[in-house]
């Protein structure tokens, strides 16, 4: 399903229509309270990951665990992605098979399996903190230092799959950074409320090919991301000047029809091209003629510190 996240979600405030939608958050309450009461999967003789989030999309997560999956294969420890198969996701099933090794399945306790008979040490879950079937090793919460938590509402009336409350249950989390300390500080104030012993990081995009945009260039730049105001400020960040920017829904799917759009427009403003590596692999070959793509890579603030937290938790007695 393609969709196009709310304004009103990331409101600091929850505004008329928060409100009148709040009744329907009932259903997602409703839902993780039963989902919490599923048995959970043994997970003897593997260790396991989970990078997820609570705040609907655009939180860095698939970079992040395509980080951590790097991380681990440098320690020299057999570790694979595991991402269950949904049709609207298959942008990020693509870009993790270009970095790691991946296992895609329609159930996250079939990838778990695959993964054990492969005799992996560790499996990364890209997403699934939401599936309370599986007891993981180490839960990762990913947070955007700028949307934070939006309005603070579950779903619909806000960008929530749970309440911030639920920090508590979880060991981990890592805060894309804004280069705003006080937007950092406000967040991490407000999740050591609810969690004293939860371990924070901070990191931020990388961009890994920036050589090959210039400065000197006009350009015009489209996504169909969760966060999209991340995709053009990291851009506006390294100097690249922007003329036009175009917004489609979240894992939108391409038509020809969009990109001749998108090729005409840019051709009458003089302007070169620019899509996230996510939209680039989704366009058809010979549609990605003159239009370049940005690669971006997570980067732990304090690394060193990440990875002997990471290690402890591999090494760690069930």
């Amino acid at each position: 399903m393609n969709f196009k996240k709310p304004i009103f979600w990331d409101y600091k405030e929850p505004n008329f229509l928060s409100y009148l939608l709040l009744p329907f958050t009932l259903f997602i309450r409703l839902n993780n309270f039963f989902l919490n009461l599923k048995k959970k999967i043994n997970n003897n003789n593997i260790k396991t990951i989970c990078v997820g989030n609570i705040y609907v999309g655009g939180t860095g997560k698939t970079p992040t665990t395509i980080e951590i999956y790097n991380i681990i294969k440098k320690l020299k420890i057999s570790a694979v992605i595991g991402k269950k198969e949904y049709k609207s996701q298959i942008d990020e099933i693509k870009v993790i098979k270009n970095y790691a090794k991946i296992i895609v399945d329609n159930s996250r306790n079939k990838i778990l399996k695959k993964a054990k008979s492969n005799k992996h040490k560790v499996i990364i879950f890209d997403d699934g903190l939401q599936d309370k079937k599986i007891c993981y090793d180490l839960q990762i919460v990913c947070f955007d230092s700028i949307n934070q938590i939006g309005n603070g509402f579950l779903i619909p009336a806000g960008p929530l799959r749970e309440k911030l409350k639920s920090l508590s249950k979880y060991d981990c989390v890592l805060i894309k950074d804004s280069d705003s300390d006080s937007d950092i500080k406000k967040i991490t104030k407000a999740i050591k409320k609810i969690n004293t012993k939860i371990k924070i990081f901070v990191t931020n995009f990388r961009i890994k090919n920036l050589n090959e945009f210039k400065t000197s260039k006009k350009y015009l730049i489209f996504s169909g991301i969760g966060s999209p105001s991340t995709f053009k400020s990291i851009l506006l960040k390294n100097k690249i000047k922007i003329v036009k920017e175009l917004q489609f829904p979240d894992h939108y799917n391409y038509k020809k029809s969009d990109i001749n759009r998108i090729k005409k427009t840019a051709k009458k403003m003089n302007c070169e091209i620019i899509t996230t590596e996510k939209d680039y692999v989704k366009i058809s070959k010979l549609d990605k003629k003159k239009i370049k793509c940005l690669k971006v890579e997570i980067n732990f603030k304090k690394k060193k510190k990440f990875v002997k937290y990471l290690k402890s938790k591999i090494n760690e007695k069930n």
